[in-house]
Formats: C-alpha cells, sequence, structure tokens
C-alpha cells in the first residue's frame, strides 16, 4: 500500500487556506500546517509555529504551500502597509532558511503571490513570458515577495520554486460577498466605467492548479492563476444580479469612482482592489495540458449559486 503523500501548508485559516486543506485531505494527503502558536489567543492547532524550527516539520513533505500574508482588504496606512509586506516576506524569508537546513526537503515549493504584479491592462492579457509589471504600492509587495523566494538560499537541483501568481478567487464567500451585498442592496452595476477587466478563478480550480503544479516538474517560476475567459467588471456585476441579487435588481446602480473612492474609506479598504483593470492569462497552466473545470465566470457562478440554496453566502474572513 502506498504512503499518503504529506503537504506542508502555511496559511491554513485563511480563504484559500482552508480549502486546501479540505482537499487535500479529502484527496488522501497527510496535511501538516504552519501557523501562529497555538498558544495564541483563539489560534488553531498548528503543526509548527512561525518561532519554532520549521526544519523538522518540512523534512521529507512532498510539497510545500506557502499562503501567509495579512489581508490586503484595509486601508493602506503605514502600520498595515508595513504589516502587509513583513507578513509576506519575512514567513517566505524564514521558510527559505529552514529549506536550506532539510537533508530531505520537498521537491517542491510553492509560494503565493499575485497577479496584480501586472499593470493595468486593458490592451492586451498580460502572460508570465510577455506581462508588464506595474507599479504602485500592491506591486512592490509583490516584487518583493517573489524575490524573497527566487532569493532564498536552496539547490535548485532539489527544490523546485513556483509564484503562484493568483488573480480574485472565487467561492462561496470571500472575495464574491461584496459585490453580492452590492446586488442586494440595488448597487450592483458597473463600478468605475465597468469597462476594467476582472481576472477570477474558482476555489476548485485553485486546488486543482496546486495538484496540476505539484505534479509537473517540468513548470517552474512564476504562474497565473486566471480563468481563460476574464469578463468586464460590467459582465460580470451583470450575471452577478443575475444569480444573486434577489427579486428587483435585474438592473443594478452604479457606482462611479468617485464613489468608490469615498465608499473605501468609510468600510476601510482600497478602491484599487475594484477600480484597477486586471487580464491575467493562464498561459503557463494552459500550455502544460491542465483543464479548467470553471472556464467560465457564468459557470463559476452557478455552481457557487448551487452551493447556497439560500441565496445567502457565508462569510469568511482570512
Amino acid at each position: 500500500m502506498t504512503a499518503p503523500r504529506t503537504l506542508v501548508l502555511t496559511g491554513a485559516s485563511g480563504y484559500i487556506g482552508r480549502h486546501l486543506h479540505r482537499r487535500f485531505t479529502e484527496d488522501g494527503w497527510t496535511v501538516r500546517t504552519i501557523g501562529r502558536s497555538p498558544r495564541g489567543r483563539g489560534a488553531a492547532a498548528v503543526d509548527a509555529a512561525w518561532d519554532d524550527d520549521l526544519t523538522p516539520v518540512l523534512d521529507g513533505a512532498d510539497a510545500l504551500v506557502n499562503l501567509a500574508g495579512r489581508s490586503v482588504s484595509c486601508r493602506y496606512t503605514k502600520r498595515t502597509a508595513d504589516e502587509i509586506l513583513r507578513s509576506r516576506t519575512e514567513t517566505t524569508k524564514r521558510l527559505g532558511l529552514a529549506l536550506a537546513a532539510c537533508a530531505s526537503p520537498p521537491p517542491v515549493w510553492l509560494n503565493a503571490s499575485t497577479g496584480t504584479i501586472y499593470r493595468d491592462a486593458r490592451d492586451r492579457p498580460q502572460t508570465e513570458a510577455a506581462g508588464e509589471l506595474g507599479t504602485g504600492f500592491s506591486v512592490a509587495v509583490a516584487r518583493a515577495w517573489e524575490q524573497e523566494l527566487f532569493d532564498a538560499p536552496v539547490d535548485e537541483a532539489r527544490i523546485r520554486r513556483v509564484a503562484l501568481r493568483t488573480s480574485i478567487v472565487m467561492g462561496p464567500g470571500g472575495a464574491l460577498n461584496p459585490m453580492v451585498n452590492l446586488a442586494r442592496m440595488g448597487f450592483g452595476g458597473r463600478q468605475g466605467d465597468g469597462g476594467q477587466m476582472l481576472s477570477w478563478i474558482h476555489i476548485e480550480d485553485v486546488h486543482r492548479a496546486v495538484r496540476h503544479l505539484i505534479d509537473r516538474p517540468d513548470l517552474s517560476g512564476p504562474v497565473n492563476l486566471a480563468s481563460p475567459h476574464p469578463v468586464t467588471n460590467r459582465e460580470f456585476m451583470a450575471l452577478t444580479r443575475a444569480r444573486f441579487g434577489g427579486l428587483g435588481t435585474r438592473l443594478g446602480l452604479p457606482l462611479p469612482a468617485w464613489s468608490l473612492e469615498a465608499g473605501a474609506r468609510i468600510i476601510r479598504t482600497e478602491a484599487e482592489l475594484v477600480l484597477k483593470s486586471r487580464w491575467v492569462a493562464p498561459e503557463k497552466l494552459l500550455a502544460g495540458g491542465f483543464a479548467f473545470r470553471f472556464p467560465h465566470a457564468a459557470w463559476a457562478l452557478d455552481d457557487i449559486a448551487a452551493q447556497t440554496p439560500s441565496g445567502l453566502l457565508p462569510v469568511h474572513l482570512g
């Protein structure tokens, strides 16, 4: 009988992390987690805390997936900006040092990154090979995050490294909730001019893509996790209204850019999360033979709606 494969997962308390933990466990993997100390108030039990020696947890594992990082859904003050940056770069650096000390390190290290690393794009999709990096705080964080991954002092012949440039993840709860709430309140029209591209990926395709990348030793470097069929903000809001808006919300009031800027200040987030045009193409995944289960936004939203027959999406924080 084949022994179960072992995954080391960080960020397991977040939205994506919880899904990966559950799905890899269902796949028969043993999942070890690194996180905050189990002695901390409200912290879930983990196999190692960040201030522990991480080598015993990593040694002998088949794969490492690092999702650790503070949520970006907040106002970018000096304090939160520092937390966003440090929570990504310091954990990645910590893992690199621990992997270098392993006698039998996991052969593949998948580290979270973001599709926001690319410029605001409306003219053409951004691929791993030809995409142009953008400017600003979010891009600077993404570049520093990836630099820690690829500068880590590990043996390239023993550990393959992949930066997961993930687009907006859609599933029950999570990033979809604000869109649904706007639709229910009658504000489910276009945001800004509505022409900005929205690259997205279904949460289940995140799990399937991670499995695919673990099992494909020829794939390394930055990899875009995004559906091959992005939509405009206007199109996405129309699809959302049709499935979650309820009676009387077939038409949604638009939200101009100035109102989004003002509203973002009230709910303590950044309007950039909605207004930036993210057009990310999964060139490496498609070339590597990956088949999306949910390539179209309508299919993804139909699946999410079917999982929430009451029409109410659970709220997940993390």
